[in-house]
């Protein structure tokens, strides 16, 4: 019997799990699927947006994998790091280990002014409205008047829409209450979502950019001349484009025509002087604009209820600018394409008033302590997922997922990723299956000061959940914090 353990219970580590059951050669495998948190689904459940249903119903098939009886479900493990059990140890439990611990940390802008009160990673943004434990209870400044989303992705767009949306649209999805109350009691009238590149090289997929036109009470505003200055933009039809691409400018194109004007904010040019036309659109960032003045938007025009979500293209981020103490807007170098397929500075400045600036420009892979790991790539050094030290692959040990790969491709893109992983393991299953293995590697984990939380652990949770949505008069709501989850895994009340 083959002992393999998993660590990550996201789509990588199932995928792994169930390319593991399928193949043929090694008849008898045993699987555990280790996680540091007490709930399964990894991204699914927590990455994913809540009113994104149709993408949460992946759970049904991730759980059909969890369920099966050569997969055990271990929980609340920590892996690495002081309070952890080292991979060299975990490595004497089992024949074989493969880490799907995908990237856990997102890219920084490196611009002066990063770090203001009112500035974050949308990957905190997602936690915090997706009930992850980790989560700090912060309201992200939803007093807030004006927004700025840096970066053109679907987590860009996530983002936006979750800011841009009426908090009763999200009282039927598993949103904590914390969660759903502040953003029920968001100011947030516009929502400026901007990229340093053309519509052409954004990463956002045809069917999220079309979400955001569908929102009840939100307009989207779009600049036809921001989108004229991508030549795909304006290129004859037989212009070889991949078809994601020309869908999106197609629904940029429809905003444009039928839209309203895209206000910018002032302008300067290279002596830092204001110019133009825009200038007396927006107050700058240090106009006396109060934050928490209802019933305005950033023009000062009086609010209509509509909730205004502005594509902004070939603006690149170079500083967060402050006042009070806290973030109050964000000055973009205005670009142009370089013919490269890059851009490049123009010399000339805009601000956008904002006092929450979300950052949404990629996630990055984090070492995990007694893996090689590569710091330029954010991945672990691998040959077809097995893990290298020293350039040479280490017996018993692979990567999958983003760890493996970096943070490419969509869920499904695991599935070959996985594939080709288990595929290089079973063909060292001869030399694996020789070495020794705990015949109860989670007694072991016990003894090692370890607290695991198996599968009806989970479904404790579960249930738990489902009970907090009925006192609530709602379906069932995330238990946001680490003591609530534990507490329910053991069948306790909290």
């Amino acid at each position: 019997m083959l002992r393999v353990a998993v660590v990550g219970s996201g789509p990588s580590g199932v995928y792994t799990a169930q390319a593991l059951l399928n193949q043929s050669l090694v008849p008898e495998v045993r699987v555990h699927v280790l996680d540091r948190l007490p709930t399964p689904y990894g991204l699914v459940r927590y990455g994913v947006a809540p009113d994104h249903e149709k993408i949460k119903s992946l759970q049904n098939s991730l759980r059909a994998v969890l369920e099966d009886e050569r997969v055990t479900f271990v929980g609340h493990v920590q892996i690495g790091g002081a309070d952890g059990v080292p991979p060299a140890r975990l490595a004497e439990l089992y024949h074989a280990v493969v880490y799907c611990v995908g990237a856990a940390a997102d890219r920084p802008l490196a611009v002066p002014g990063e770090e203001l009160p009112g500035s974050c990673s949308a990957t905190r943004f997602v936690s915090w409205y997706s009930a992850h434990p980790d989560s700090a209870p912060d309201d992200f400044a939803l007093r807030a008047r004006s927004a700025v989303v840096i970066g053109v992705g679907n987590v860009a767009v996530d983002v936006a829409r979750i800011l841009a949306r009426g908090a009763d649209e999200l009282r039927a999805t598993d949103v904590p209450r914390a969660a759903l109350g502040a953003l029920a009691g968001s100011r947030v009238r516009e929502v400026h979502i901007v990229g340093r590149r053309g519509p052409s090289q954004a990463r956002f997929t045809t069917k999220e950019l079309r979400e955001l036109g569908a929102l009840p009470g939100a307009r989207i505003v779009v600049d036809p001349a921001e989108l004229a200055r991508d030549p795909a933009y304006a290129a004859p039809d037989g212009l070889p484009l991949p078809a994601v691409v020309r869908r999106n400018l197609e629904v940029l194109r429809g905003w444009a025509v039928r839209g309203e004007p895209a206000p910018s904010g002032p302008v300067y040019g290279p002596s830092g002087a204001a110019h133009g036309p825009s200038e007396t659109v927006y107050g700058s960032c240090g106009a006396a604009h109060d934050p928490s003045e209802a019933g305005y938007g950033p023009s000062g025009a009086a609010y209509d209820g509509v909730r205004r979500i502005r594509l902004r293209f070939f603006l690149r981020p170079v500083e967060l600018l402050e006042r009070g103490g806290r973030v109050a807007g964000v000055r973009f170098a205005r670009t142009v394409p370089d013919g490269a397929g890059g851009v490049r500075d123009t010399g000339t400045y805009e601000d956008i008033e904002a006092q929450l600036v979300l950052r949404a420009v990629g996630y990055r892979g984090v070492e995990l302590p007694g893996l090689p790991f590569d710091p330029v790539r954010g991945t672990v050094p691998h040959a077809a997922g097995r893990v290298l030290r020293d350039g040479v692959p280490s017996p018993g040990e692979y990567v999958a997922g983003w760890i493996k790969r970096g943070p490419t491709g969509v869920i499904g893109s695991n599935r070959s990723c996985a594939k080709e992983t288990v595929a290089s393991l079973i063909e060292d299953a001869p030399l694996l299956a020789r070495r020794p293995a705990a015949d109860d590697p989670l007694a072991v984990l016990r003894a090692w000061g370890q607290r695991p939380v198996e599968w009806d652990g989970w479904l404790s949770i579960e249930r738990a959940e489902e009970a907090l949505g009925r006192s609530l008069g709602r379906g069932p709501v995330k238990i946001p914090d680490w003591s609530g989850l534990l507490a329910a895994a053991r069948g306790e009340e909290h």
